[in-house]
């Protein structure tokens, strides 16, 4: 695997939640490149089967969906539209 294929793959990765075994495992396969230059045959593909796993899944960066509200008990209230007598 070359530098640009795994910024590319962290970079996808970085986009949802990562439990802390895999987070501790991408730190761990960063550090190898940084000293090898190269990952192991078991790293690429325990990195490239997380990468396919994660992307089934919805990240956590949703740019369309509304956002939380922080009071889910209250809703807010409307103005009715105003009627204009001609």
């Amino acid at each position: 695997m070359n530098k640009d294929r795994l910024e590319w793959v962290m970079s996808g990765l970085n986009q949802y939640a990562l439990k802390k075994t895999e987070d501790q495992f991408l730190k761990t396969v960063l550090e190898d490149f940084d000293k090898n230059q190269a990952l192991t045959e078991h790293q690429e593909e325990r990195l490239e089967n997380l990468y396919k796993e994660k992307s089934k899944l919805i990240p956590n960066k949703s740019y369309f969906s509304p956002k939380p509200s922080s009071n889910p008990g209250k809703r807010k209230l409307l103005n009715p539209r105003k009627k204009i007598m001609p």
